[in-house]
């Protein structure tokens, strides 16, 4: 961080900046400094979560069971702790998110798998990138590599092994993961029956709908979600909307009224453009 120091002379220098974890104009920032596409990672990664071979250390906690939207916010706050935050900053943050993993395994007597933390960093960069897509577009090859390269950071801040080099071998890995690591379980069924409860009949119907735009055709297949042309239709075309107002307002459809307050926050389009 920035500090002033004595010299020789007695006159005051100031050091250089703490550089950022993640560039000013990264595609990352602007993701992640968005509302809506925050929202499409974590519908995404809520439907294929609960799918994973590891979901058993979600009710392990019963914290996110219990609350899984509330949860939702929490992990959005850490992700934005890293994303818009300098290097220093970032890595304490990522200190304390293996700090709680660790007080969590000590309790239950094992150690979360390696795959599983993988599986996680995955979603979060597939979903990343499958929500700019269908909000914005595709992602360039350059913006693909440098999603992928700042993830990958994130992974070695968490100790995260055998990670992939690149976007490519990345791509191959998480199609393996997929294959492996998905399986429709109790579990499931216990945690989408916990989206229904705390969402609301009318709210969990659209996250459905958001979720069979949006998953992998196996995630897609396992829940057994619907791609509609109407739907797709409505999706592709709030990207686009430019009437002040209307997308808060259509982001107050998804959660509950209390919650509101906390998507408003997601957003930081201002430190995007800085």
């Amino acid at each position: 961080m920035a500090h002033i120091f004595s010299t020789d002379t007695g006159s005051p220098t100031i050091s250089p900046v703490e550089p950022d974890f993640v560039a000013r104009n990264s595609i990352v920032r602007k993701i992640w400094g968005d509302p809506e596409l925050v929202l499409l990672v974590f519908a995404g990664s809520a439907a294929e979560f609960a799918l994973n071979r590891a979901v058993d250390w979600l009710f392990f906690t019963g914290k996110i069971p219990d609350d899984p939207i509330g949860r939702l916010f929490s992990t959005v706050r850490y992700a934005q702790e890293i994303v818009f935050a300098d290097k220093e900053a970032a890595g304490r943050t990522l200190d304390r998110i293996n700090s709680i993993h660790g007080a969590v395994e000590r309790e239950r007597g094992q150690t979360i798998p390696d795959w599983a933390f993988r599986d996680v960093l995955y979603m979060l960069i597939d979903y990343s990138e499958r929500a700019h897509r269908m909000l914005y577009g595709a992602l360039s090859a350059a913006e693909r590599e440098e999603l992928y390269a700042v993830f990958r950071r994130v992974g070695e801040g968490l100790k995260i092994k055998e990670l992939p080099e690149d976007y490519a071998q990345w791509r191959t890995d998480r199609q393996a993961h997929l294959t492996r690591d998905i399986v429709f379980s109790k579990h499931t069924a216990l945690l989408y029956a916990r989206y229904r409860k705390q969402l609301g009949e009318w709210r969990y119907q659209i996250l459905l709908q958001v979720q069979g735009q949006l998953v992998p055709e196996r995630v897609r297949r396992l829940l057994r979600l619907r791609r509609s042309g109407v739907f797709s239709a409505l999706v592709e075309g709030y990207g686009y909307l430019v009437v002040p107002g209307l997308r808060p307002l259509v982001r107050r459809l998804l959660v509950q009224p209390r919650y509101w307050g906390e998507v408003d926050k997601f957003d930081r389009s201002v430190s995007v453009r800085v």
